[in-house]
């Protein structure tokens, strides 16, 4: 625990998480700073004095930014409920059919228009194994929950890169937190839009504007940025919606 205190006449509380920290308002909490909390674990009741009756101030910080807290839990819209504790398992029940549902529905309709994964013709980019798939995890740094946003294929540091199908380099750059990037747009494949994302790799030898073929070598592993050790991060985006690369590929 951050802070456990009154702001402006409100209850609020703030936990650390290494790079980032949450924000909870009006929250009413017997914790005391510098006491470590645990996933999932009661931190406070929501108390009076807020900007509405009965609701959740949620923040998210990382140094002085403020950011968007539904990245915490791979998502960027949609609404969040609070639910009473004696129907907190009915609700996650509820969520995860509806997950559930909804993922389905995306799948079917890729599948439907172009066929299943693996009979695109990608390549992958690296011959190592999947050492982390997409999906909701415990970050390995930040150690919070959030979306692993792409899948993680292990290699040694210079081991080369390839590219997955033919396409154009969009754009190259350094991320704190992805470290040297690359974006690859390929056009329209079997009916979708296709765009990956190449992060973490110590080098690339190709640039902007630049077109490369299938099998083409376009970097090197590294780990840079956010890493606890060599390996690529390969992000995949079908018709402009962020994807798990291993349905693709």
């Amino acid at each position: 625990m951050a802070f456990v205190g009154s702001i402006g006449g409100k209850p609020v509380i703030s936990i650390d998480h290494g790079a980032v920290r949450t924000t909870y308002e009006p929250v009413i909490s017997t914790l005391h700073v510098g006491e470590r909390v645990t996933l999932g674990q009661v931190i406070g009741r929501v108390g009076a004095g807020g900007h509405c009756q009965g609701c959740l101030h949620w923040g998210l910080r990382e140094g002085k930014s403020y950011l968007d807290p539904m990245l915490l839990i791979g998502s960027t819209g949609g609404q969040l409920r609070l639910v009473a504790e004696a129907q907190r398992k009915i609700a996650e029940r509820a969520a995860e059919a509806r997950t559930a549902a909804a993922s389905a529905t995306q799948v079917g309709a890729i599948t439907a228009s172009a066929g299943r994964p693996g009979s695109h013709g990608f390549l992958r980019p690296v011959t190592g194994p999947v050492t982390s798939a997409f999906g909701m995890r415990l970050h390995p740094l930040r150690k919070i929950w959030k979306l692993h946003d792409g899948t993680d294929f292990g290699a040694a540091c210079g081991t080369a890169i390839r590219a997955p199908y033919a396409g154009v380099v969009t754009r190259g750059y350094y991320s704190p937190a992805y470290g040297n990037r690359l974006f690859l747009s390929h056009g329209r494949v079997d009916g979708v839009q296709v765009e990956t994302a190449f992060n973490h790799a110590s080098r690339y030898v190709v640039r902007p504007g630049q077109r490369v073929s299938r099998g083409q070598v376009i970097g090197e592993i590294g780990s840079t940025g956010l890493s606890t050790g060599c390996h690529l991060h390969l992000m995949v985006w079908l018709n402009g919606k962020l994807s798990n690369p291993m349905s693709w590929l």
